[in-house]
């Protein structure tokens, strides 16, 4: 019966093109014995009545009750759900996290880098004012700006990460996330910087492109309008301090816990075993709850290591290898895959 199920699904669920799927066991992932995914079946309830095939209906429910202990919760992710591999490895694993910035939501002699709301006129799919012109003023003055910060490398960064927490001069946390891009590519700064000489690609990380971009102001900004695209920010509405900025979900994600990846090749909201090489090798569950402009490819995800400047410092360096799996309902995977 499960076969002729998943011959069925197979008509509708299958690999995208030009990625090949395998179906593995959980004795062939490196480390899956030692991590504990009572943190990862948390982060994946935030997100699980938002799956939209109804084979993940029953498995939402019976999660509720499965992280009683790191054995249960494992036990619940063994019985109901295989290690799909989607793509070729290696992957490519880099970090993003949360900025807490200093701002105002009026503009002051200190405060005078603004961040904007998303335009009326802005359609997705068409392209707007790039980078450099909007930062040169092409829409200005007509109120939408939400906050204005002190450091215009931290706005280009604020972009990057795509949420943040502003605390503004009374003490107040504002925070902010995504409303939208201006519809232009996105382009890597540290492959310009590495194109032109200015670092090797191994000295290339967040704190490098900060560092050089103060030092020598003038080319500093000019290479970070490189990058044409923008991003558009909205007010979103009070979160508890301990919760997660809003991922592309809708929802909180969850440090250490949640992943941005490619959702043509790993759905959102599915659980994902990363096996991440590197100088801090991660063995670890988490959860597609996130997408961005750079993240293509079904070996490809962003690592959400948390809010605050330790967060930062970790994610900045990260751009390791090794590989990805995300983990679907049986009958899922094995339509992913029929003769797997």
């Amino acid at each position: 019966m499960r076969i002729l199920l998943a011959a069925l699904l197979a008509l509708f669920m299958t690999a995208p093109e030009g990625a090949r799927a395998q179906v593995l066991t959980f004795e062939e992932l490196d480390g899956w014995a030692e991590d504990d995914p009572r943190d990862a079946l948390t982060a994946f309830l935030e997100t699980c009545d938002l799956l939209k095939d109804p084979l993940w209906a029953p498995l939402c429910k019976l999660a509720r009750d499965a992280g009683a202990s790191p054995e249960s919760a494992r036990a619940y992710f063994e019985m109901f759900y295989r290690p799909v591999l989607i793509g070729n490895p290696p992957a490519l694993f880099t970090g993003y996290y949360e900025p807490v910035l200093d701002g105002s939501t009026t503009r002051t002699s200190r405060y005078r880098y603004p961040i904007y709301a998303r335009p009326p006129e802005l359609r997705d799919g068409t392209a707007f004012f790039s980078r450099a012109q909007i930062e040169g003023g092409a829409i200005s003055g007509r109120g939408l700006e939400i906050a204005w910060l002190d450091d215009p490398v931290e706005v280009f960064f604020l972009h990057i990460q795509g949420s943040g927490r502003i605390r503004l001069p009374d003490g107040r946390m504002m925070r902010v996330g995504y409303a939208g891009k201006n519809g232009h590519a996105y382009r890597s700064v540290g492959k310009e910087m590495v194109r032109q000489g200015t670092h090797t690609p191994d000295q290339v990380s967040a704190q490098s492109i900060r560092s050089w971009v103060r030092s020598n102001p003038g080319p500093g900004h000019a290479m970070l309008d490189h990058n044409p695209s923008y991003v558009f920010f909205r007010r979103l509405p009070d979160l508890a301090a301990h919760k997660g900025p809003i991922g592309a979900m809708g929802r909180s994600i969850t440090g250490m816990r949640s992943l941005a990846v490619d959702p043509r090749f790993n759905p959102l909201g599915a659980p994902i075993w990363i096996e991440k090489d590197g100088r801090n090798p991660l063995r670890r569950l988490m959860v597609a709850q996130d997408t961005g402009g750079a993240i293509k490819g079904a070996q490809r995800a962003d690592i959400f290591f948390g809010t605050g400047d330790a967060a930062g410092d970790a994610a900045g360096t990260v751009k390791d290898g090794g590989r990805m799996l995300v983990l679907l309902p049986i009958d899922l995977a094995y339509a992913m895959n029929p003769e797997g």
